[in-house]
């Protein structure tokens, strides 16, 4: 008998190369799944200054990069429409610089203004890097989106008052705190919306209960043990990427991962995502 059959067949070479094509198809399912169907990440925060028996919720999307999901979007739409939000809040790059056809974005935004009416959105780098900014702000508007350029708003939802704050984007150096927050109550539970999540290192006392960003696409490709290998602003290893980050004072920083991608079309251990956000009223 010779050598090479005597070798064990994981040594062999039909074992190895089918091995090889076994794992590449199994990795290429993974990012094709991650990419392509979103999940709903659910996240809970507790303020003493909403009344007892009083839930807010609040839907975040982000960073769609002018993105559409299978079947035009339907589960996403599904997920939006059971989440019953009072609110929700687009968090910028809902198109690419690249993007010369809005008309997807569009599509999406008018779909979800029938589900819901109130809908808030600050702009990222994305947006302001895009020769058709200022066309798509109007396009926006004229379909009832709230555009907090460096400005605030309340709303009354079930009888109290939610202040939401939105800066334009930070990372392009667009933003205006003292505009967007002057005047503000600092009674009401107030939500800020930043595209960028580095506004919380420059302003890291800034005068908001829960802050929302988007921005990093959680590094997009995760590694186990690891996490993010790099994010925008925040280079290698970044320290935010996505998640819950407190910023004293029961005051918090959530980076929603979000929808689309930007660079390499794939989303590895990052599934596509929505959040909803659930505020619980605490006392003593």
């Amino acid at each position: 008998m010779t050598d090479k059959q005597n070798k064990p067949f994981y040594k062999r070479t039909w074992f190895r190369v089918g091995l090889g094509l076994t794992l590449i198809a199994s990795l290429s399912l993974r990012v094709y799944f991650e990419t392509n169907t979103i999940k709903v990440n659910k996240v809970r925060f507790r303020s003493n200054k909403l009344p007892e028996g009083f839930q807010l919720n609040v839907v975040q999307l982000t960073d769609l990069h002018n993105k559409e999901f299978p079947n035009r979007n339907q589960k996403l739409l599904e997920a939006i429409q059971q989440a019953e939000a009072d609110f929700i809040v687009i968090t910028g790059d809902w198109i690419d610089r690249k993007t010369v056809d809005t008309s997807n974005a569009l599509r999406l935004v008018d779909q979800m203004k029938a589900i819901h009416d109130h809908v808030y959105y600050v702009t990222g780098n994305h947006e302001w890097e895009n020769a058709l900014f200022s066309h798509f702000m109007d396009d926006l508007a004229e379909r009832g989106v709230v555009i907090l350029h460096n400005e605030h708003a309340v709303l009354t939802v079930r009888g109290v008052d939610i202040q939401i704050v939105g800066i334009d984007d930070a990372s392009t150096n667009h933003e205006n705190l003292v505009t967007a927050f002057e005047s503000i109550d600092e009674n009401l539970y107030t939500i800020f919306l930043s595209h960028s999540p580095v506004v919380t290192k420059r302003s890291p006392n800034v005068s908001a209960d829960l802050v929302l960003s988007g921005h990093t696409h959680g590094g997009q490709v995760r590694f186990p043990f690891i996490g993010a290998l790099i994010a925008p602003d925040d280079g290698l290893f970044p320290t935010l990427d996505k998640g819950i980050f407190p910023l004293g004072d029961d005051r918090y920083l959530y980076i929603d991962s979000g929808l689309g991608t930007t660079g390499a079309p794939m989303r590895l251990l990052n599934q596509s995502q929505i959040s909803l956000i659930e505020i619980d009223p605490v006392h003593d």
